[in-house]
């Protein structure tokens, strides 16, 4: 059975996120893991409204930023996957990690 880990990494700094899916990547190949991607979407624009006071009335002009995302996938070599998603990322980038579990083809089900 081969475990598919799947990354999704988001940050409003694309300079950070760019540096960091660069060194995931050529980590991942370097110890031998088949790694897709990063695939990237379109930023995504955030619009928060700003009071005046803490309560709703007055109102500054919304507080905009984007939002980047890049997806990548590390198939099998799970030792390698567990230290790649247990190390240390920068404090503006959000990790989410989703394992999955790849069945071979013609393997009957349970």
């Amino acid at each position: 059975m081969t475990f598919v880990t799947k990354l999704s990494l988001q940050s409003g700094d694309r300079a950070v996120l760019e540096d960091t899916v660069s060194d995931l990547v050529s980590t991942v190949e370097r110890k031998g893991a088949e790694c897709k991607g990063p695939h990237s979407s379109p930023a995504q624009t955030i619009r928060a409204p700003q009071y005046k006071q803490l309560q709703p009335g007055d109102k500054f002009s919304p507080w905009e930023y984007s939002v980047y995302t890049r997806e990548m996938e590390i198939h099998g070599a799970d030792d390698i996957a567990r230290e790649v998603t247990t190390q240390e990322f920068p404090d503006s980038i959000h990790v989410e990690v989703e394992i999955d579990r790849k069945k071979p083809l013609g393997h009957k089900r349970d």
